[in-house]
């Protein structure tokens, strides 16, 4: 039987409203006055660092910040060489963002830690486990400084580019500077790395960015998949001329050419299963209130449960904007500057998770639900060198990304028994 099935309840309530309440205090670490913006290597994801190092010390494990800038906690075997478990997710934000999205994960991996340590003869804590357990607080996963995401769960996945060195965010600051700046050498960032070997796997909980769990009525969910990614910048060339003194016929409009193209990506998306499809950025130039615009330049986020729907549809889109342009007179190009394929849970983390919501639900529940994710996640990083496992959380009505982005502290309750059990069965695995 599981040490937790004794678990009083009142610990597990008093577990979630800890993380609820430092949720709100780290939403108190802003770029922004009134709006949660916390970026990679800025003052604020220090100071956020210094706080989740000071609650993984109070529960037991012993804290570093890695070579890139993420932020770890051991709670180690009774073998100094035992690989680890690796719990956790995300404290940076986007702009005006939620106080939830990876937050969340990375303080219910603490709390997960403070119900299974054990304390050994010299008062230090330890895994009752054959694997160590390590909470990381990954420290890029939006990419919102400097357009490239997953860069601390890369830096530890192994798959560091040195690209991305010259990277620059809104003010010109390079990724490079930007680390000097921070107080890391650019040159020791392998020393992030982790081999597969060290890992026994990934195992995140995260808030739901969808509502999927809201409708059913259900607050807890196995994830089966992270969808597969590719991000494009497109740029429409048309010319630029007097709006009065142009007539429809010799009009060679980029903003209209541009427009129709995002009306195309979503009608070509909605027609498919699991593929979304979004323009969340879009200017056009001059931006003269009298002149044609000759050119725009858009986004396009594609996102899919597997990689060759996902390029079939890239190849869809393409050929419609080839018959849009044309018939306009203009001009387009596309920059691909993410891709990123699906990442499928292994089905023994998908398996303990299942039977750690399944050990915390009443008796009689009906087998949890499993959901595909079509947001992106640090595990698409790990899945690299380990195996990888997800837990959702009911997010009410699915607003992610967003002020009004919200979780119960009664489901983080349920999520916290059903992380701990899902690692204790995990350890009662043969090796």
């Amino acid at each position: 039987m599981s040490r937790l099935r004794e678990t009083d309840p009142s610990s597990l309530h008093a577990a979630a409203r800890r993380v609820m309440a430092r949720c709100d205090e780290l939403a108190g670490v802003s770029a922004d006055d009134g709006a949660i913006t916390r970026v990679y290597l800025s003052p604020e994801h220090a100071r956020v660092n210094r706080l989740a190092a000071e609650w993984m010390r109070e529960a037991g494990l012993v804290t570093r910040q890695d070579a890139a800038g993420n932020q770890l906690g051991l709670l180690p075997a009774a073998d100094p060489d035992a690989p680890v478990l690796m719990l956790g997710s995300h404290l940076d934000t986007v702009i005006d963002a939620g106080r939830y999205d990876g937050i969340v994960g990375v303080l219910m991996a603490i709390e997960v830690v403070r119900l299974l340590r054990t304390v050994s003869d010299d008062g230090r804590a330890r895994s009752p486990f054959p694997f160590g357990i390590e909470v990381a607080a990954f420290s890029d996963e939006e990419g919102t400084r400097f357009g490239k995401a997953l860069l601390g769960s890369s830096a530890v996945a192994g798959a560091w580019d040195d690209a991305w060195w010259d990277l620059a965010d809104a003010d010109g600051v390079s990724l490079r500077e930007a680390y000097r700046e921070f107080g890391l050498d650019p040159g020791r960032v392998g020393e992030a790395a982790r081999r597969p070997g060290q890992l026994v796997g990934y195992l995140e909980a995260h808030i739901e960015q969808g509502p999927e769990l809201d409708r059913r009525g259900e607050p807890l969910a196995v994830v089966s998949s992270i969808a597969s990614a590719r991000r494009f910048q497109l740029q429409v060339e048309g010319e630029a001329r007097h709006a009065g003194g142009t007539p429809y016929d010799m009009r060679r409009d980029a903003l209209l050419g541009a427009s129709e193209a995002a009306l195309a990506v979503e009608r070509i998306c909605r027609g498919e299963h699991h593929i979304i499809g979004t323009v969340g950025q879009f200017e056009a130039f001059p931006g003269a209130v009298n002149v044609v615009p000759g050119e725009a330049r858009f986004s396009l986020d594609l996102r899919g449960e597997f990689d060759a729907r996902r390029d079939a549809v890239w190849s869809a889109i393409s050929r419609e904007l080839d018959a849009i342009m044309g018939r306009r007179g203009l001009r387009w190009t596309a920059r691909e500057v993410h891709s990123a394929p699906a990442v499928f849970c292994a089905p023994l983390l998908q398996d303990v998770v299942r039977e750690g919501i399944v050990a915390g639900a009443d008796g009689g529940a009906a087998a949890p639900a499993t959901l595909f994710s079509p947001a992106g996640h640090d595990g698409m990083a790990l899945g690299a060198i380990a195996d990888v496992g997800m837990l959702f959380l009911r997010n009410p009505d699915g607003v992610s990304h967003h002020p009004d982005e919200s979780v119960a502290s009664a489901d983080v309750a349920l999520g916290i028994r059903a992380l701990a059990e899902a690692v204790a069965h995990l350890g009662a695995e043969p090796a």
